[in-house]
């Protein structure tokens, strides 16, 4: 940037100032247009880096949410004793989802308006991500969805601002089905448990959609869905109990699984059934023994602090370890997931930067740096696509007790590349599910068992 010259204090301006202020502005001028190419506006690299973060903080979810607070708070804190972003360093600004989409829409828009947050990392909730897409693109503000599962955001709608840099629900549920179909050939029953609202719902069309089209013939005996937040489970189990069926499905998450789980072991439903859990590793601490063995469990992604094939081993133990340490419990995938979105904010800011010869992006250059991106994970790495969605693997397993931890982890574990699993850009899940067959059952990768 040329500064302005001024002519000198109390006197004309000389014919030989008036000659070099106007080469002088004549050259700033010829250095925004170089080889043809149009002007590009500068943008002031700020002070910080403000992020905006919606998490649960409060209510049943928060034993979810909050991990992701934490991991977003030590994230932070190495990437500015790193020297930042571009030399600038990033600040969280944390906001609680726990008080439903009303106030969680109110508080996006005051990070924008009176926080000026540079980006927003939004939500755990899919009926939050929902009401925020759109809101993105309103206020042209780069938004990350770092943890909701609905597929219905892209698929449904096109943003320019938006963009999840985690899997959606159909590549953790079909997961989790293919998983289920190799290992129980011949189910021929099943039950679901799911809470009462967008994710719920849609998670189940997603199970039941791939079932028809790969195992047609299997019997729904119960389709069972309490409301979000329930603690409470006990005419679910019942019914359960006396229904016998071969499987029980449930994306339950948070507390609702925490107590679902605790209460379905008192009243010995696992010996009755087999539970396919797809969310089920970040309660695998907190309910300890009481999901036994020889149920199958999911991280709602690649996430497993035990990965049978981590991309980085040494990042992997690093983070476990360092969360640990300091939070005094062990990772889950709302962490990773966190991790995901801190790791694809530094990959876009560098991205963008670089594109602008190391100018500073503004919003619109930070936005379409993200869409292409691909970034590392703790455990691979993740690719958003053309269409905003991100590509990540999938990892399901079984659980398994031993003597090393007090709660239950993965053993037999199948890691599903991404692009096998994930419905393709531009084709709406349910559609695409319909046109599975069931030959993709015998190609699933080999199962490896835990190895202490």
């Amino acid at each position: 940037m040329v500064a302005e010259v001024l002519p000198p204090k109390g006197g004309a301006e000389s014919t030989h100032a008036i000659t070099r202020r106007a080469a002088l502005l004549g050259a700033a001028a010829g250095s925004l247009v170089l080889a043809g190419r149009p002007a590009q506006a500068q943008t002031a690299r700020p002070a910080e880096i403000k992020v905006g973060i919606a998490t649960f903080l409060s209510g049943p979810s928060s034993v979810f949410g909050v991990p992701g607070r934490q991991a977003a708070e030590m994230l932070f804190e190495e990437l500015n004793e790193a020297g930042g972003i571009g030399g600038v360093k990033a600040r969280p600004i944390f906001v609680d989802e726990g008080p439903g989409v009303d106030h969680f829409v109110g508080e996006y828009r005051r990070l924008v308006q009176s926080e000026n947050v540079q980006l927003i990392f939004a939500g755990i909730s899919s009926a939050d991500c929902l009401a925020c897409a759109p809101l993105s693109d309103e206020m042209k503000r780069p938004t990350l969805l770092w943890d909701c599962g609905t597929q219905r955001i892209f698929e449904d709608g096109k943003y320019e601002y938006a963009f999840r840099t985690q899997a959606n629900a159909t590549p953790e549920v079909l997961s989790a089905l293919l998983y289920l179909l190799k290992a129980k050939p011949d189910l021929r029953s099943l039950a679901v448990v799911n809470q009462d609202y967008a994710w719920g719902r849609d998670s189940w069309d997603i199970f039941r959609t791939g079932l028809q089209a790969l195992k047609p013939g299997v019997r729904v005996a119960a389709e069972l869905f309490p409301r979000f937040g329930a603690t409470d489970f006990s005419t679910e189990i019942t019914r359960l109990l006396a229904l016998r069926p071969d499987v029980i499905f449930s994306t339950l998450w948070g507390g609702d699984l925490d107590a679902f789980i605790r209460q379905s072991a008192d009243r010995r439903l696992f010996e009755r059934s087999t539970f396919v859990l797809p969310l089920a590793e970040s309660s695998l601490e907190r309910v300890g023994k009481s999901l036994p063995n020889g149920h199958i469990i999911g991280a709602r992604g690649d996430h497993w602090f035990l990965h049978p094939s981590p991309r980085d081993a040494a990042l992997l133990s690093r983070f476990t370890e360092n969360y640990r340490k300091r939070f005094n419990a062990y990772p889950i995938y709302s962490t990773h997931h966190m991790a995901q979105a801190v790791y694809a904010m530094k990959a876009g800011y560098e991205k963008a930067m670089a594109a602008k010869g190391g100018g500073w992006p503004t919003d619109a250059e930070l936005a379409a740096a993200f869409r292409g991106l691909e970034f590392p994970s703790l455990t691979s790495s993740v690719r958003i696509r053309e269409d905003g969605q991100g590509l990540e693997n999938q990892i399901i397993g079984t659980s398994l007790h031993t003597d090393k931890y007090p709660f239950a982890v993965m053993t037999d574990m199948v890691v599903f590349p991404a692009e096998t699993v994930t419905t393709p850009v531009g084709q709406k899940s349910l559609d695409w599910l319909k046109t599975l067959k069931p030959e993709i059952i015998q190609s699933l990768p080999q199962p490896v068992a835990y190895k202490p």
